[in-house]
C-alpha cells in the first residue's frame, strides 16, 4: 500500500476532531511535565543503557519528521511558510491558520505535543544518564539531554526537570530559562571530551559528536542575550566564532551543488542530521498530481511559501524556469525545452507556474485542466488547489536512485555554522561582507552583496537555510518575529516570542508559571 496516497485524506477529519476537543480536554496525560512511572521508592537503573540511547535517537528522529510540532512551530509560525486552506482542505479547525497568524492558545494540540516530547525525551535521556553506562553512552546521553532541553529553553523559556528517583507524587522543580542556558551548557561541555571528532566522512554524523556539541554551543552563545536577558555580550559572540572554528578545524566547509547537500551522501555541509524520513518535507508541499515513481498517489497539496519570501531571491520574481536570472538556491521548475532536467518531473526549491510530468507533459489539476502554480495567495482560506508557491529541498531523487523515504534530515550544516560565525562578528563590530559573500560565490549565480546589514544578513539566513528549523529562532534573535508579513498582522507583542505553557502542564505541576501574555 502506498501511505503517502492515503496519509492526507485522513488529516482534515482527524484534526477537526482533534482541534475540538483539544481547547476543553484538560486530562493529564502521563506525558504532561513528566509524570514518572517510578514510585518514590528510588531508581532501577536502565538494563541496557546502550539499546535505551538507539530508542531514543529514534524517538528524537520521529519528533522532527512530523510534519506538526517541531516544525510547525519553527516554520509555520514565520514569514517562510503557510497552510492555507484550499477549499476545505487543510482547514483543521482553524489549527494551522493560528500558527501563522500568532493567535495560538495554551490548548493549541502541536505546542502541547511539543512540549511533551521534549519533556519525556529529557527524562529518557536522565535515565540513562543515572544508569551506571560506558563513557561512550553516558556523553552521547548529555548530548541528547542538552539538545532537547535547548529547544524547550527557546520554545517556552522555563522548563520543569525531574529528577529519576522522585516519584509521581512529587512536582517536579522548574528552571528559569537561564538556569536552562547553564544545565545545557554544562551537559554539553561534560560531553564533548568523550565524543567523536564527527569529521566529513566518517559516519558519525547521525550522532552526536564534537562538531555537533560545538554547533549547538554556537547556536546557544548566538542567542545568549535572549536566553539570558540583557544586552549582546561580546565575550560570548567570541565563544560563537571559537565554537565554530573548531568544526572548521575537523575539516567542515561550504559545499558547492547546494541541492545535493540534501541528498544522503557523505559532504562537508552536514555536522549532525536527524534519523527522520524526509517523505513529509517533500509531499506536504507538492499538489495531489505531482508524484514520483516511488509516490504515485501524489502529494498533500498542503504547505507554500509567501510570494514576498520568494521575492528576497535573485531572478525574475514572475517565473522559475531554468534560465530565468535566478540564483542556485532558489531553485528551478522542469519544463519540456530542458532535455538535462525534465526526466526529474519535480523541480527543486520554489516551483511556480506550469508543472511538467517525467516525459515532458504538462501535470494536470484534478478538473483537468493545465497545473499553473500561482504566486500569490489572497487569503489563508478560501483559495484555489492550484494558489501557493510550493517549496522543495529534499528530492525524490536522492543521488540518482528514487527515494521519498530515506532518513536523512539535516538539522546542523556548516553554512549555517559560517553564518553564526560573521553574525558574532558584526555584533562585535566588524564588517562581514566579505566573509557572507564567500558562501554566495559557492552559491551559482548568486552575486555579491555590496554591503551587510542586520536586516540583509537576516534575509541571507532565509536564502541560504529556509525550511531547515531555523527560522523562528533566527526571526526572534533579530526582532522580527512579532513583525507584519504576507496574511499575517503586526502583533508587537513581545510575549508572543515564547509559546505558551500548556493547560495540561500547569494542571499536573503547580510548580509551573503560565509565560507572560498567556
Amino acid at each position: 500500500m502506498n501511505i503517502q496516497k492515503y496519509m492526507k485524506p485522513v488529516f482534515g477529519s482527524i484534526f477537526v476532531l482533534v482541534g475540538l476537543v483539544g481547547c476543553t480536554n484538560l486530562e493529564i496525560e502521563e506525558t504532561d511535565s513528566i509524570i514518572s512511572k517510578a514510585t518514590s521508592g528510588g531508581f532501577t537503573p536502565l538494563a541496557n543503557p546502550a539499546s535505551s540511547l538507539s530508542d531514543l535517537y529514534n524517538g528524537v528522529g520521529a519528533d522532527f519528521q512530523t510534519q506538526e510540532t517541531m516544525y510547525a512551530m519553527s516554520e509555520v509560525t514565520t514569514d517562510e511558510l503557510l497552510i492555507p486552506t484550499r477549499g476545505t482542505d487543510w482547514g483543521d479547525n482553524g489549527i494551522w491558520r493560528q500558527l501563522h497568524t500568532h493567535t495560538w492558545t495554551p490548548a493549541h494540540l502541536f505546542i502541547k505535543n511539543a512540549w511533551n516530547n521534549l519533556n519525556e525525551n529529557v527524562f529518557r535521556a536522565s535515565e540513562i544518564i543515572e544508569s551506571n553506562p560506558d563513557a561512550a553512552v553516558l556523553a552521547e546521553a548529555k548530548y541528547l539531554r542538552a539538545f532537547n532541553m535547548f529547544f524547550l529553553m527557546d520554545f517556552f523559556g522555563s522548563v520543569p526537570f525531574r529528577e529519576v528517583d522522585e516519584g509521581p507524587e512529587i512536582n517536579p522543580k522548574v528552571l528559569t530559562r537561564s538556569e536552562v542556558f547553564s544545565f545545557v551548557e554544562s551537559d554539553l561541555l561534560a560531553a564533548l571530551p568523550g565524543l567523536p571528532d564527527g569529521s566529513p566522512g566518517t559516519a558519525n554524523t547521525g550522532t552526536a559528536t564534537k562538531a555537533a556539541v560545538n554547533f549547538l554551543l554556537a547556536k546557544m552563545y548566538l542567542n545568549s542575550h535572549i536566553y539570558n536577558g540583557g544586552a549582546v555580550d561580546d565575550a560570548n559572540m567570541q565563544k560563537v566564532i571559537d565554537a565554530v572554528d573548531e568544526i572548521a578545524d575537523l575539516g567542515f566547509g561550504i559545499e558547492t551543488g547546494y541541492f545535493q547537500i540534501f541528498e544522503s551522501s557523505d559532504d562537508n555541509e552536514t555536522i549532525f542530521y536527524l534519523k527522520s524520513e524526509v517523505a513529509a518535507r517533500i509531499w506536504n508541499s507538492m499538489h495531489y498530481n505531482m508524484n514520483s515513481p516511488d509516490n504515485t498517489g501524489g502529494g498533500w497539496n498542503g504547505f507554500s511559501t509567501l510570494a514576498e519570501f520568494y521575492d528576497s531571491f535573485e531572478g525574475d520574481p514572475n517565473t522559475n524556469y531554468v534560465g530565468d536570472g535566478q540564483e542556485e538556491r532558489r531553485g528551478w521548475v522542469p519544463d519540456a525545452s530542458n532535455a538535462d532536467n525534465v526526466n526529474l518531473g519535480l523541480g527543486y526549491g520554489f516551483l511556480i507556474n506550469q508543472q511538467y510530468n517525467e516525459d515532458g507533459t504538462k501535470l494536470k489539476n484534478r478538473q483537468g485542466g493545465d497545473l499553473i502554480l500561482k504566486k500569490e495567495l489572497t487569503s489563508l482560506v478560501g483559495n484555489g488547489e492550484a494558489d501557493g508557491i510550493r517549496i522543495l529541498k529534499y528530492h525524490p531523487n536522492d543521488g540518482g536512485e528514487i527515494n521519498s523515504f530515506r532518513k536523512h534530515q539535516i538539522l546542523f550544516r556548516y553554512s549555517d555554522a559560517h553564518l553564526m560565525k560573521a553574525e558574532a562578528m558584526m555584533r562585535m563590530g566588524e564588517d562581514i561582507t566579505s566573509m557572507v559573500n564567500e558562501l554566495r560565490q559557492a552559491r551559482t549565480n548568486t552575486p555579491d552583496l555590496p554591503n551587510v546589514t542586520e536586516d540583509v544578513l537576516l534575509a541571507e539566513r532565509g536564502r541560504e537555510l529556509y525550511i531547515e528549523f531555523w527560522r523562528r529562532n533566527d526571526l526572534v534573535r533579530f526582532d522580527k518575529f512579532t513583525a507584519p508579513w504576507g496574511l499575517k498582522e503586526v502583533t508587537g507583542d513581545p510575549n508572543m516570542n515564547l509559546f505558551p505553557i500548556p493547560e495540561t502542564a500547569l494542571l499536573s505541576n503547580p510548580n509551573l508559571v503560565q509565560n507572560p501574555g498567556y
